[in-house]
């Protein structure tokens, strides 16, 4: 009686299960994000530690206004239905984002190749629940139940003069379009 030996079946298997299981390596990574990004900064302290974030002049949201190889912070929320303080009238351009807002350290544009890659970023450095900031977060209306842009308050304390990595939703302005 001949002898039947599954070594190299047992061994092939073990090689696909370990090519399977085997974690992304660099040539299988997503490349650098190379578009210009919008990018946003403070533009004002409200009431209650409250703070208006947005667009300014230097702000380009439908094509990106800073180019992916800059290293600046990403503008962070952490929406947790925050009431809006008094003082506050959310509008259409100046919505209440209903959440608090930080910036990241900064980060190149280029690390930003996916709204994922941009939101690991806040919850690294803040924790579970916060993301990329984006241009429509501001909420207006009765129930706020209407969105706008261009800016919104939050609460939370930010750095003057200091542009910040924004994304949008509808436009090709992110550094990974």
């Amino acid at each position: 009686m001949r002898s039947v030996t599954f070594a190299p079946l047992a061994g092939a298997a073990v090689l696909a299960a370990s090519v399977l299981l085997a974690a992304p390596d660099a040539a299988h990574a997503a490349p650098p994000a190379t578009h210009p990004g919008l990018t946003w900064a403070k533009l004002a302290d409200g009431p209650d530690g409250s703070v208006q974030v947005g667009s300014g002049a230097s702000s380009n949201p439908y094509q990106g206004d800073t180019p992916a190889s800059a290293s600046l912070p990403v503008l962070c929320l952490k929406a947790d239905g925050s009431p809006v303080p008094d003082g506050i009238t959310p509008g259409f351009y100046a919505g209440w984002a209903q959440g608090t807002v930080a910036a990241s350290r900064p980060v190149r544009g280029s690390r930003l190749n996916s709204r994922n890659a941009a939101d690991s970023v806040c919850q690294a450095e803040f924790g579970a629940g916060w993301r990329m900031a984006e241009f429509h977060d501001g909420h207006y209306g009765p129930d706020l139940n209407a969105t706008g842009g261009w800016t919104f308050w939050a609460y939370g304390t930010l750095p003057a003069n200091t542009r910040m990595w924004t994304a949008i939703n509808d436009q090709r302005a992110n550094p990974w379009d």
